[in-house]
């Protein structure tokens, strides 16, 4: 029985009781065990000798554990304890094949290995396989009886007994139904259980508290192979995810983690051996402090020869390293991260415990090299504020200032040093270097106050400008309810930043605190008059924004594309919601609103002048004299005199003058409207189309039988056409139906009587022309008899649609007319085309 390449079946024991540690070790190596964590599962038969246990176990889990001869007679082929990968079982599950029970070879009275082998399976497995004969259930000396009596036995003999899965194979079953062999098993495990010494602790502990029983028959592997074969092949499909909630082993206990697996199982063996009690929960922690220890000092001795930490240290002696602590960090995070990776599953308590000798170990180890690094930052700091002071004295600086200039940088430099190099893990403190650091500076200096405040005060100005500026006349431009908040938000935290930083280097300054104060207010009242100057320029220009904005709204959809004007359209509903938004921005530049005061200025506009209700209040109140207009005023009630950008009055002659310049973008899409409309409503409805055909089949049939009749109606056509575009009957009726009729009706006769007189001029002057070319032009008419006809309607249509625009109501035509105009042309050219 050698090793097998998917199942590297190893023996574990051997006969003489001996453990493989080297096998087991090269078992866990080519498996790659030790990645599996808690997720994998141990499955162990036991049951007598030659009953089929190595065989079951091949055809169920696909191992190569060696089955015996038939033609060689019964004989031990098993030897001590084998074990092999299950092959295509998840997660990873080990078959450990037990040799069986009343054996001849090792005779009667030895019975210690046997004993011995079935508390380490109950110790080790999650799932006992229980390989028992039929024929034996029921019967009194039957073979399996001493093996239940030793797993009972060897069960309470654990301190802390794990919840095990017995799963009894019934083999080669005979026509007697399961459920009755089930029953008669289940008894005779009870007798056994209640049979068994046990310890006054478990004295009236039932059988379910310990085991999981399961029973499951099989057929004759040798009279009925197929049928065994598929009855193998569907108790294998019950090992699938054995160990998750409903599976066969789901609520097991005490599991230990895959990387501890042979170590764990060496100790159990000695224990077992020595023949003292196994105490399975002080196991699981020793096991735990065992394996933690040695993962830990191998990540410290990894560490130590780690060539980027001796790269990292051999720099830190020559002098200063950008990004130490952040390279350091990194170092002991990998090998923290790696022991917790590979502890994660050992007991919490232990794991802990070690992880933090662990870590102090490691910061004691790489401290030195942290202590190099702030003994050269701070002497790199000391050395920069001495040259630094001397190269301001020398160029004529206040003595103070360059101080405090190059104290201030000399310290900013230690201090992200200090950043720099600090360890994440760690919580070394820099201050007593520091400390240092001040007194050594302090030695060589001493303070006293000069400075340029007016350059600094104008300096600040300057940057509360570039801030404020631009942010503010963004958000006046964008004009909405959350404006002035967002000023008032950016205001404060400008100033407040300025401010802060302001006081952060005027702090050196040593003034005194009424000084001190002066200056700030000083500042932000200059942030503060920054934005009303803002405010006025823009309340200045209020109407074009107001334009823009509902010229914006109004010529563009929700998802901002421009608008096309096709008659679906709520033109009144759009123009509304453009005028509320333009409203909308006036009533932002009404007033400064810097002191979060509450005020009713918008609703005022909106009820005003949105509503309607200034005009009705005014009519109605002219004739007695009085006024409620609240909008009649030069000041709003709760705002003071010197926030005002713009009064009522000056609100509602800028919604006058607003209304005014854009109530021509309203009627040019109302024009547009209609004119959709009128384009697109040409034809008549189906119904009748459909109707004019049935009705009119047979003229149309006499007009296919006579083409007289249809030149006719053509030149009928021709003739209604040119009648309807020169007398704008669509423009006529506009007017109501009476005036159209009176008004076709005083043009019909003079219309008639022009296109007529163009006509008789149209053929003379074709006569005139044709004369060089009779025969040509006598051809031509053959082949078209109407051509000379439609060019005189074409002429004369134009002339006649000239002579009406003379005639037209208005001395300024409208968008809507010139568009028709248009229409009305191309009308023209194509029934000159016809």
């Amino acid at each position: 029985m050698g090793e097998n390449d998917d199942g590297c079946s190893t023996q574990l024991i051997d006969g003489n009781g001996e453990f493989n540690v080297k096998g087991l070790d090269n078992f866990v190596k080519k498996t790659k065990l030790s990645d599996c964590g808690l997720s994998y599962a141990v499955v162990a038969i036991m049951g007598p000798q030659s009953s089929g246990k190595s065989t079951l176990l091949n055809h169920l889990f696909k191992t190569s554990f060696r089955e015996m001869d038939a033609f060689a007679g019964r004989s031990q082929t098993t030897k001590g304890i084998w074990m092999a990968r299950c092959v295509g079982i998840e997660p990873f599950t080990i078959a450990m094949d037990l040799e069986g029970t009343d054996g001849r070879e090792r005779g009667e009275d030895d019975t210690t290995f046997e004993k011995q082998s079935a508390l380490f399976a109950i110790a080790v497995a999650d799932i006992v396989l229980i390989n028992m004969w039929c024929h034996d259930i029921g019967r009194e000396q039957a073979a399996n009886k001493p093996l239940l009596k030793t797993v009972f036995q060897v069960m309470l003999r654990l301190f802390s007994p794990r919840k095990t899965t017995l799963l009894f194979v019934i083999r080669d079953k005979t026509k007697t139904p399961l459920e009755l062999l089930e029953r008669a098993l289940r008894e005779d495990i009870q007798k056994i259980w209640d049979s068994v010494r046990k310890p006054e602790a478990h004295k009236n502990t039932p059988l379910n508290e310990f085991f999981n029983v399961m029973i499951v028959a099989l057929s004759s592997y040798e009279e009925k192979e197929k049928q065994f074969e598929q009855e193998v092949a569907e108790l294998r499909q019950r090992f699938f995810h054995s160990i998750s909630p409903g599976g066969l082993a789901g609520d097991r206990r005490g599991v230990v983690p895959a990387s501890g697996f042979s170590f764990s199982s060496q100790q159990i063996w000695k224990v077992i051996k020595e023949n003292r009690d196994l105490d399975l929960p002080a196991h699981k922690v020793m096991v735990a402090t065992v394996r933690c220890e040695e993962i830990a000092n191998e990540k410290l001795r990894d560490l130590a020869t780690n060539e980027s930490w001796l790269e990292l240290h051999e720099a830190a002696e020559g002098g200063l390293v950008p990004g130490f602590g952040k390279k350091l960090s990194s170092i002991l995070e990998k090998y923290f991260s790696e022991y917790d990776a590979e502890a994660i599953y050992f007991d919490e308590g232990v794991r802990k415990e070690k992880r933090l000798q662990l870590k102090l170990n490691a910061l004691d180890f790489v401290y030195p090299s942290y202590a190099t690094m702030l003994g050269h930052l701070r002497s790199n700091a000391l050395e920069s504020f001495k040259i630094r002071l001397e190269q301001s004295l020398n160029q004529g600086e206040g003595f103070a200032k360059a101080v405090r200039d190059s104290q201030q940088s000399c310290l900013m430099v230690f201090d992200k040093g200090c950043e720099d190099a600090a360890v994440k893990q760690a919580t070394w403190d820099a201050s007593k270097i520091r400390e240092k650091l001040c007194r050594d500076i302090d030695a060589h200096t001493f303070f006293a106050r000069s400075a340029k405040l007016s350059e600094l005060t104008a300096n600040y100005e300057k940057r509360l400008t570039q801030a404020l500026s631009e942010p503010v006349e963004s958000l006046f431009e964008a004009g909405g309810k959350e404006t002035w908040p967002s000023i008032r938000k950016l205001l404060k935290r400008e100033t407040e930043t300025a401010v802060t930083d302001f006081l952060d280097v005027v702090t050196g300054f040593e003034l005194d605190h009424a000084k001190i104060d002066a200056m700030v207010q000083n500042l932000k009242n200059y942030s503060q008059s920054l934005v009303e100057k803002k405010a006025r320029e823009e309340a200045a220009k209020i109407l074009i924004r107001m334009k823009d904005r509902f010229s914006t709204v109004f010529s563009h959809d929700k998802d901002s594309m421009p608008r096309v004007w096709t008659g679906k359209e709520d033109i009144r509903a759009i123009t509304k919601d453009a005028r509320a938004e333009a409203l909308s921005l006036l009533s932002v530049m009404t007033a400064i609103r810097l002191d979060e005061r509450p005020d009713n200025i918008e609703s005022t506009l909106f009820s005003s002048l949105m509503d309607g209700t200034v005009s009705a209040a005014s009519s109605h109140n002219r004739s007695v004299g009085t006024s409620t207009d609240p909008l009649a005023s030069s000041s709003w009630e709760e705002v003071p005199p010197n926030n005002i950008l713009l009064t009522p009055v000056q609100c509602k002659s800028l919604w006058r003058q607003f209304k005014s310049e854009t109530e021509y973008t309203v009627t040019q899409a109302i024009s547009a409207q209609e004119a959709h409309k009128r384009n697109n409503n040409w034809l008549p409805p189906a119904w009748a189309i459909v109707l004019m055909i049935v009705l009119g089949f047979n003229e149309f049939m006499m007009l296919l039988k006579n083409p007289l009749y249809l030149l006719g109606f053509f030149v009928a056509f021709l003739l209604s056409k040119a009648l309807w575009v020169q007398l704008d009957i669509p423009r006529e009726f506009q007017h109501g139906a009476v005036a159209g009729v009176l008004s076709i009706t005083s043009k019909f006769l003079p219309t008639v009587m022009n296109l007529l007189r163009k006509l008789a001029e149209e053929a003379q002057g074709k006569t005139t022309q044709e004369v060089p070319d009779l025969s040509a032009s006598q051809t031509y008419r053959q082949q078209s008899p109407s051509h000379s006809i439609s060019s005189t309607i074409s002429e004369s249509v134009a002339s006649n649609i000239s002579s009406a625009g003379d005639d037209a109501e208005y001395s300024s035509p409208s968008p809507a007319l010139v568009r028709r105009r248009n229409t009305n042309n191309v009308q023209e050219s194509e029934i000159s085309q016809m």
